[in-house]
């Protein structure tokens, strides 16, 4: 058994894909070495485990396939739960049980029955359960937190987000376990709980109805044509979605000799039949201070990155973020400020920082693993925002298959 060896965060890691093995890996024990202690990683995959292992640079970190055993022999203080989303509920809940805090990847899980479950065993343990929501610590989010905060524009009446994914980080979804809603609960769950908590956290209030729409206009049974994977397609010259997995080093890594223990491919056919999740997706919701929200997601977009406005009794707040696009934009963001009964707008200039999410990735573990780190607005996510932004999204599924809309609170009470 593995002993307390020094006063640094005793972490252990589940799921050594692309996430757990960068972010919550190389990346964490690069920065935060000084406060970090790699204690244990955990897999079904004993090829990627070991892979793992040597990328992230935590050759004393033991490794496992049974997770139990990991907890026991490791005794870390926080389990980071980085595996496919359905399954988040299980781990976390096994983590509660042992008296270990937890810090889960988005979304915090899939259903209202698995957040029933999770609520009940940190009711029951008293654990705390950090979710990783990054985006509240990007440099323009937190801006125009500070701004609503200073009711810059007056009461928000309304709200306009629309969130844009191009075609090569929108269609990856396809190719991975995400493109089937028992897997990921759809992008409505999976990547729109980013945006739903945002707006949560922005408007300091609840979605009370959700009514949505959602189509597969591009991929699945779209395609004209279909392979059993990327690597062995006969489409692969005319494909415009193919993906050369071995021209990535670091997915090569992770997944292309590990399939061979469990069988998962990362370069499925964007074009397969049975995906069964939405890449166009609309939702008009309505929060509990009476705030009316616009949100669209799109997975097939030639641009990748957002519009969102804060529509106010005193004016406008404005943003288009720019992430990739076919031209040049500046590495900033402008915040377009306009006051009514004003001449002239404020324009607030809002550079990105470096790292992943613009900055936010950092922010965010130095809020997780720097307790000097201040928290002025709020933006350490706990189990009550994981919550409350997956039920939105499950919700919004819900409204989308019954054609009506949908209280993400009556999801909850079951």
């Amino acid at each position: 058994m593995s002993r307390p060896t020094s006063n640094k965060h005793r972490v252990a890691i589940v799921g050594t894909g692309h996430r757990g093995t960068s972010m919550w890996g190389k990346e964490l024990l690069a920065g935060w070495f000084d406060t970090v202690e790699m204690v244990g990683l955990c897999d079904i995959n004993p090829l990627r485990l070991a892979k793992a292992r040597e990328a992230m640079g935590a050759s004393d970190a033991p490794v496992f396939t049974d997770f139990d055993a990991m907890l026991r022999e490791t005794r870390p203080q926080r389990v980071i739960v980085c595996t496919p989303d359905s399954t988040h509920d299980d781990f976390i809940v096994r983590a509660l049980e042992a008296g270990i805090d937890v810090i889960t990847e988005k979304p915090l899980t899939t259903t209202a029955a698995k957040a029933r479950r999770i609520l009940e065993a940190q009711s029951r343990t008293g654990r705390r359960i950090d979710v990783t929501f990054n985006y509240r610590y990007a440099p323009t989010a937190t801006r125009i937190k500070q701004l609503l905060l200073e009711r810059a524009i007056g009461d928000i009446t309304s709200v306009d987000f629309h969130w844009y994914l191009d075609t090569r980080h929108g269609a990856d979804y396809f190719r991975r376990w995400h493109a089937y809603t028992a897997n990921s609960g759809s992008l409505f769950v999976h990547k729109a709980t980013h945006h739903f908590d945002l707006l949560n956290w922005y408007l300091a209030s609840s979605p009370v109805r959700v009514f949505a729409q959602g189509d597969l206009k591009v991929y699945g049974r779209n395609g004209l044509f279909r392979g059993p994977r990327c690597k062995v397609c006969p489409h692969a010259e005319v494909c415009d979605f193919h993906l050369d997995i071995g021209a990535d080093p670091w997915l090569d890594m992770l997944y292309e000799e590990p399939s061979g223990a469990d069988g998962y491919l990362r370069d499925g056919c964007v074009f397969r039949e049975d995906i069964d999740i939405p890449d166009t997706m609309s939702a008009a919701i309505l929060f509990e201070n009476g705030v009316q929200v616009s949100y669209s997601l799109n997975a097939a977009m030639p641009v990748e990155g957002y519009h969102l406005a804060f529509n106010g009794t005193r004016g406008r707040i404005e943003v288009r973020q720019y992430e990739k696009q076919p031209w040049v934009e500046p590495p900033a963001d402008q915040i377009l400020l306009v006051r009514s009964f004003s001449d002239r707008p404020d324009r607030i200039w809002m550079r990105h920082a470096e790292g992943g999410h613009f900055g936010g990735d950092d922010r965010l573990r130095d809020m997780l693993f720097r307790p000097e780190t201040a928290d002025p607005l709020g933006q350490r996510a706990g189990l009550e925002a994981g919550v409350t932004a997956m039920l939105t999204g499950a919700a919004a599924v819900e409204s989308m298959q019954r054609g009506l809309p949908v209280d993400p609170r009556e999801l909850l009470r079951g």
